[in-house]
């Protein structure tokens, strides 16, 4: 029987292998700048745009680390800074084409390494790992609060 301690090893073994080879994958298909704290970024942005303090809230840090983060993103290409319609004494942050690309590109990755992982183990083992995780994991969606969590 396995110790305890083990299963939140296995676990975060286990994601950080597919973000690994996610990243590895997106550096060979053009987006070789993306580190793991930037896609999260992304999601918190996500598609209709956010201010600096919502996406800090989203990712659970202060609004100057998200500031940090979307500086580089917004160097490297993939985060544009525009007027808030809402607000004019507002600026919104929005993902660019290339961002866009790269969230896009992401998931087709991810369905890719899903299917390795269905040709290694089985379809039949992935989908009872997918399922037995939805029965523990509480919340209908998926937090991009890691960064935060993690500091």
């Amino acid at each position: 029987m396995a110790e305890g301690y083990e299963l939140p090893l296995l676990l975060f073994a286990g994601f950080r292998t597919l973000i690994d080879d996610l990243h590895a994958e997106l550096a060979r298909r053009g987006h070789p700048d993306v580190r793991p704290a930037y896609g999260f970024a992304m999601q918190a942005i996500g598609v209709r745009g956010a201010s600096a303090s919502e996406v800090g809230r989203r990712l659970g840090v202060s609004k100057q680390a998200a500031g940090k983060t979307v500086d580089r993103l917004e160097a490297l290409g993939y985060v544009e800074r525009v007027d808030d319609p809402a607000d004019a004494r507002r600026k919104l942050l929005r993902l660019t084409p290339r961002g866009i690309d790269s969230l896009a590109q992401s998931a087709e990755i991810f369905d890719d390494l899903r299917a390795r992982w269905v040709t290694e183990l089985g379809a039949d083992r992935v989908e009872l790992i997918e399922s037995s995780l939805r029965t523990v994991v509480s919340g209908p969606t998926f937090p991009v609060d890691v960064p935060g969590w993690f500091s």
